[in-house]
This record gives C-alpha cells, sequence and structure tokens, in this order.
C-alpha cells in the first residue's frame, strides 16, 4: 500500500471549510479513483496547519490519480484558503495497525 502525504498551512479561521470541503467534494470524489484505500485529514485548529493523507493499492494507482489530474482538480478546489504552497511527499506504508 501507498500514501500520499500532503502538508499544508491555512489560516486558523479556514480550517473548517477545509475540512466542509474536504468531507463534501474532495472524499467523494477520491472514493471513485482506481486503487483509492481512504484518507485523513488531520488539522490543527490553532496554528491552521493541516495533513492530508490518502491511501492507495499501488504506486502505480498513486501515481495516476495525478496524471489524470484529479489530484490537482481536487486541490485546487481548496487553493483560495492556503497562505502556502501545499507540499506533497509519497510513502510506502511499511507497517500498518
Amino acid at each position: 500500500m501507498h500514501a500520499r502525504v500532503v502538508s499544508m498551512e491555512m489560516l486558523p479561521i479556514n480550517i473548517g471549510e477545509a475540512v466542509r470541503i474536504y468531507q463534501d467534494r474532495v472524499l467523494p470524489a477520491a472514493r471513485g479513483q482506481e486503487g483509492f484505500r481512504g484518507a485523513f485529514m488531520l488539522t490543527d485548529p490553532g496554528t491552521g496547519e493541516g495533513l492530508s493523507i490518502s491511501l492507495w493499492n499501488s504506486e502505480d494507482d498513486m501515481h495516476a490519480s495525478e496524471a489524470s489530474g484529479f489530484y490537482h482538480r481536487k486541490l485546487s478546489e481548496l487553493d483560495a484558503l492556503f497562505i502556502s504552497t501545499p507540499v506533497r511527499k509519497h510513502y510506502e506504508v511499511s507497517a500498518q495497525g
């Protein structure tokens, strides 16, 4: 399994709106992507920092969601809330509980 981790920074007052968009638009669309296994959004309402962690069956599935434009379309729905450019990293899931 593979994970895409996106770190983002928003104004603390925008966290609620970001969570709403993530739940209402990003997650439902992600469920339709090949190999999608689930996702989490972690936020710190005090600092405005957040992480999006999406899980994928394979590295190919994860990269396909980027090549198809899905990742960039969904990220753009949150663009107005970011105060810095989100940072994307990819990981192999090495252990799971």
